[in-house]
């Protein structure tokens, strides 16, 4: 009875310690609404479940990756452009499950400025926050479906104020994020034109990304997280008011905002993750993506595509 009794309590302090390995989850620089899976999940018990002890921790989406690809965090939530250039500098990260399904950066203008089509921005000056990001790459992207570049255009490096640009007419056209300025500046009576990147391109949207290390030596955990990731996504998608106010919980001052604009904010960013697939990365929008970022000079050499990302770890 005695030994009975010490094999069982070992393997419980066994599966207890490997259940209990906290690992840290690296998105982006603050918490936002634009996570609410990811806080489902964690409310949910679905990492849990899978055994993962999981906490959350905040950084630009550059050092991220690098930490990833030098394994100090295995795991990330990155857009998509950044596997590409993170793997150009000898940084194995794996893309392992696609979030966003359309690529979620969006080319505003008020209504009346004719600037309808991408073609119509030559000329323009755009505001966006930088030459680096989802913001750049998306309207480059844009420039590219209308026959233009850069050389057509003059980029207004503005930090992350364009709703204050676009407004007080400082640019006539902005790059913005599609779940939300366009949703808060309607929201104030502003009448949009919106250049959606997805309407014109297919491109790698963000994602979960891993190491080649992780893959190799621990498959498993890589398969256990995307699925309570995928979990949490699914819930979201189909009870976004209860996953509104499980954000509240980790959003500072969620609560206090106007609760139809950051529901639309949701719904929006919903339609951006819906697919009958989800977590599948789409093979010609990694070609497309790496097309785009060699246009722009971002990147000198074709990559090895089938080696950035993969489809196994889905349920």
């Amino acid at each position: 009875m005695k030994k009975i009794l010490f094999c069982a309590v070992m393997v419980l302090l066994t599966l207890t310690a490997c259940g209990s390995k906290s690992l840290e989850l690296a998105m982006g620089f603050r918490p936002d609404l634009q996570f609410a899976p990811l806080y489902v999940s964690l409310e949910k018990g679905y990492f849990e479940e899978t055994g993962l002890n999981l906490t959350f921790t905040h950084m630009d989406e550059n050092q991220a990756a690098a930490l990833v690809g030098a394994n100090e965090l295995v795991f990330a939530i990155v857009s998509g452009e950044q596997v590409p250039l993170a793997r150009a500098q000898g940084l194995p990260i794996v893309y392992v499950a696609a979030w966003y399904q359309k690529y979620p950066v969006s080319i505003i203008s008020k209504a009346g400025n004719g600037i309808d089509t991408p073609a119509d921005l030559r000329g323009q000056s755009i505001g966006l926050p930088g030459l680096y990001g989802a913001n750049y790459i998306g309207l480059d992207a844009l420039l590219f479906a209308g026959g233009l570049s850069e050389a057509d255009v003059t980029l207004d490096s503005i930090s992350y104020t364009q709703a204050e640009a676009l407004a007080s007419d400082r640019d006539l056209a902005v790059s913005v994020y599609t779940a939300n300025e366009p949703v808060q500046l309607r929201a104030q009576g502003y009448e949009l034109n919106e250049l959606r990147v997805a309407d014109y391109v297919t491109l790698v949207a963000n994602g979960l990304i891993t190491n080649e290390k992780t893959i190799a030596e621990n498959p498993d955990l890589v398969r256990r997280m995307v699925q309570a990731f995928l979990r949490g996504v699914e819930y979201t998608i189909e009870h976004p008011d209860e996953a509104f106010e499980i954000s509240k919980g980790y959003v500072e001052n969620l609560d206090q905002l106007d609760p139809v604009v950051q529901k639309q904010i949701l719904a929006t960013s919903i339609e951006l993750w819906q697919t009958d697939h989800l977590g599948y990365s789409d093979p010609q929008a990694w070609e497309n993506m790496q097309g785009v970022l060699m246009d722009m000079g971002l990147l000198t050499t074709s990559l090895d595509l089938d080696q950035a990302f993969t489809n196994e770890f889905l349920p």
